[in-house]
C-alpha cells in the first residue's frame, strides 16, 4: 500500500471507531443478507463478535505502515478461520460487506480515494488469508 493510501484508511477508520457498535451491527446484517449460511459460522455473542471484529481491525490498522510484520498474525487468524469452515469465495462477500458498512458509516467521507484504499487494504489481507487456505 501507497502511504497516502495507509492514511486514509487510518483517518477514515478514526471516523468509524466512535460508532464501532453500530458498524459491526451493520457490517453482520450486511454480511447475513448477502450470505444467509453464514450465519451458521457464528456460534456465540454476535455484540462479542462484533467487538472482536473491530479490535482486529484496530489492531491491523495501526500497523498498516507495518504490513509485512502483521503476516504471521494474519496468517494464524487465517489458520483458525479455516477451522471455523471459513472458505475462499467467503472473503469475497466479507469484503463486499466491509465496504458497504463503510460507505454506511463514513456517509460522504466515503470518497472514491478512500474506497480505493480500502480495496487495497483488504485485498492484500485476504490474499494473505487465501493463501494459508490454499
Amino acid at each position: 500500500m501507497q502511504p497516502a493510501q495507509i492514511d486514509l484508511v487510518k483517518s477514515s477508520f478514526a471516523k468509524v471507531v466512535p460508532i464501532s457498535e453500530a458498524a459491526a451491527a451493520l457490517f453482520y446484517e450486511r454480511l447475513f443478507t448477502l450470505d444467509p449460511s453464514l450465519r451458521s459460522l457464528f456460534k456465540g455473542d454476535m455484540a462479542e463478535q462484533g467487538r472482536k471484529l473491530m479490535a482486529m481491525l484496530a489492531t491491523v490498522i495501526t500497523n498498516l505502515h507495518r504490513l509485512d510484520e502483521l503476516t504471521p498474525a494474519v496468517r494464524d487468524l487465517a489458520r483458525r478461520h479455516t477451522g471455523y469452515g471459513v472458505q475462499d469465495q467467503h472473503y469475497d462477500t466479507v469484503g463486499a460487506a466491509l465496504i458497504w458498512t463503510l460507505e454506511q458509516g463514513l456517509g460522504p467521507d466515503f470518497t472514491d480515494e478512500t474506497r480505493a484504499s480500502w480495496l487495497a487494504c483488504y485485498t492484500i489481507l485476504a490474499g494473505e488469508m487465501k493463501s494459508v487456505a490454499a
